[in-house]
């Protein structure tokens, strides 16, 4: 995938033009390279999915108009490498995003303890408020499963994120992750509307704050 331009320009400027929406959510795939992040995009925003591995280069994105609640809700839908030497690109797109994907492969342990790591960036780069969901893809990988759901589930419950395991090859839980997700940020938006933590919440996809919550815990490895 192409490299994306600076942080401040891109989706926004071509969203612009189009104000038909209640909402505009950005929200980031992250997680370990090679864990599925760009076919589980494909397969949420296209419908589709190939075989064939690139290695996403910095972060490229896609727009997706949805209905929840009565609302139509445009997410952009951000896709960053994994690679370490990516992480100052990346990490630079976390200030203003809503929501995140954390994703692991259950057949990869490895990328199931860099899971604390993520929750830490996300924690110092994003928002208070920023909602996430932890995501084990690959489950049509069942026969070669390093990582047993319940560790994943202790983890998600241990950092307050929700969790799917899912399959972008199967098409198993993907729309069911961005739909959560979605909830889950119209939730919080609810309660700080009707609260008194005096958050700025506009529509259009201006963002709000909120009380953070716990995010401790970690991987045993």
């Amino acid at each position: 995938m192409a490299l994306a331009k600076d942080p401040g320009t891109g989706p926004e400027q071509r969203d612009a033009a189009d104000q038909n929406f209640d909402y505009m959510f950005k929200l980031l795939i992250i997680g370990n390279s090679s864990v599925g992040k760009t076919s589980f995009l494909f397969r949420y925003a296209d419908d589709s999915f190939t075989s064939a591995f690139v290695s996403t280069v910095g972060i490229d994105f896609k727009v997706k108009t949805i209905y929840r609640n009565d609302k139509r809700v445009k997410l952009q839908i951000w896709d960053t490498a994994g690679q370490e030497r990516y992480r100052t690109i990346t990490t630079a797109y976390y200030r203003g995003a809503m929501g995140f994907l954390l994703m692991y492969d259950i057949t990869s342990q490895e990328s199931f303890c860099a899971v604390q790591d993520w929750a830490t960036q996300i924690k110092t780069y994003s928002w208070d408020n920023a909602q996430v969901v932890l995501v084990g893809n690959k489950l049509d990988l069942e026969e070669d499963r390093q990582v047993p759901t319940e560790d994943a589930q202790r983890l998600a419950t241990e950092l307050g994120f929700q969790f799917f395991e899912a399959s972008a090859k199967d098409n198993i839980n993907v729309k069911q992750v961005f739909d959560k997700l979605v909830d889950v940020i119209c939730e919080k938006m609810n309660e700080s509307v009707n609260g008194d933590a005096s958050p700025s919440v506009n529509q259009k996809g201006n963002g709000l704050k909120d009380t953070p919550h716990s995010s401790q815990g970690g991987c045993a490895c």
